[in-house]
């Protein structure tokens, strides 16, 4: 990998052959108001404990068929840095006994500033963790709060420190861009604050209102609601500064330095296959898209009956496999092959314009999206084109 760029064609067409496990963490100290992500809220749901938890998805994994060694395994939530490193130890070691590992392989956390101490992230190389992905959101205090983050900026930048202490060879953040309570000054301060850790990788995503969030119901009782054209402008803010700083983007929501994008989201927007454990977890292998139980009752009932928690086969055609490849290549720097789905949709009256407008670009046998904040728009379209005439 560190022979390529982040943005390269060359490592976005390695990518869709690599092999990942995702392994969902619920737990959660409280559910932030834009979150409808599949968590366990321990302010309200009461005590799960996360042993069962952990010993069920041992349990799962081992029910998996074989699939062949993991370029990656990513470990996403909720909060996994709410379980022990004992914890994410053992599933690791199950994962390597279980499918065997390439070498090098990319075992990656994310992590929340507050769970962060010297002895955990010793502990998370020790177990053979490669990077963590920091949830900043934003330096700004006022944000912070209104995103209902319980971190301070100092504890984002010391979790940062500690992590390079411990020898974990990736670090990254992720920030959340566009909250009504931020202002042009606090999101070009956060951008400044983020560059100054040097970390080596930065997510950046917008924010969107979910259905049923708490955030949705503050804005239809009144509250301000996020601004698509000031979103727009801190995303270019953000990319102009991170630009000068030495990171690439190789997905719309994903900027690297050289030699440290991120394996798992590579593979994953390549559309490669991968399997996936724990409640809600969603997994793309042979063909079929599946999804767990998001109750972990039912998660766990299953298990108990030697069952895997699965609730929903998705058996995609060859035809939906290829639409979902340009739709998800659309995403990378790189953009996608100009595959006979790929062509339609240039060729196509909405393709047409999205080229002549400078949006869409064809070259060296790909199609890019020149401008990553029209991409939903392009999204769409293709998306359209695709059910009518593709």
């Amino acid at each position: 990998m560190t022979r390529h760029y982040p943005d390269s064609p060359v490592l976005a067409d390695l990518a869709a052959r690599w092999k990942s496990a995702y392994v969902h963490v619920p737990f959660c100290l409280r559910r932030c108001p834009y979150c409808d992500f599949t968590i366990v809220d321990e302010s309200k749901d009461g005590a799960v404990d996360h042993a069962v938890y952990v010993d069920g998805v041992i349990r799962e994994i081992a029910l998996e068929p074989d699939f062949g060694s993991l370029d990656a395994v990513n470990f996403g939530g909720g909060t996994p840095s709410r379980l022990t490193v004992s914890q994410l130890g053992a599933i690791v070691e199950v994962l390597e006994d279980r499918f065997g590992f390439a070498d090098p392989v990319e075992i990656s956390l994310e992590v929340n500033p507050e769970d962060w101490s010297d002895e955990f992230g010793f502990g998370l190389a020790e177990a053979g963790f490669t990077r963590v992905s920091v949830g900043a959101q934003s330096f700004d205090p006022v944000v912070l709060g209104a995103l209902g983050r319980v971190h301070s900026p100092e504890m984002i930048a010391s979790t940062v420190a500690g992590a390079r202490k411990a020898g974990i060879r990736s670090v990254g953040l992720d920030l959340i861009f566009g909250h009504p309570a931020e202002s042009s000054q606090s999101w070009a301060s956060t951008v400044l604050s983020a560059l100054e850790v040097q970390p080596d990788h930065i997510s950046t995503y917008s924010l969107t209102v979910e259905h049923g969030t708490q955030l949705s119901r503050e804005i239809a009782a009144g509250a301000p609601a996020p601004d698509d054209d000031v979103q727009a402008d801190r995303y270019e803010v953000f990319e102009q500064a991170a630009a000068k700083e030495g990171f690439i983007r190789y997905e719309i929501s994903n900027h690297a330095r050289l030699g440290h994008v991120c394996v798992y989201n590579l593979a994953t927007w390549a559309h490669a296959e991968y399997v996936a454990f724990g409640i809600g977890a969603h997994g793309h292998r042979l063909g079929v898209r599946t999804r767990n139980h998001k109750r972990v009752d039912r998660y766990l009932d299953a298990l108990d009956r030697g069952e895997q928690p699965i609730v929903t086969h998705e058996l995609l055609s060859a035809h939906d496999q290829e639409r979902d490849a340009l739709m998800v290549g659309l995403r990378l720097a790189a953009g996608t092959p100009m595959t006979d789905m790929a062509t339609r949709f240039a060729d196509s009256g909405p393709g047409r314009r999205f080229l002549d407008a400078g949006i869409l670009e064809v070259s060296s046998g790909r199609l890019r999206v020149m401008v990553p904040m029209m991409t939903d728009a392009v999204l769409r379209e293709a998306l359209s084109v695709c059910k009518s005439g593709c």
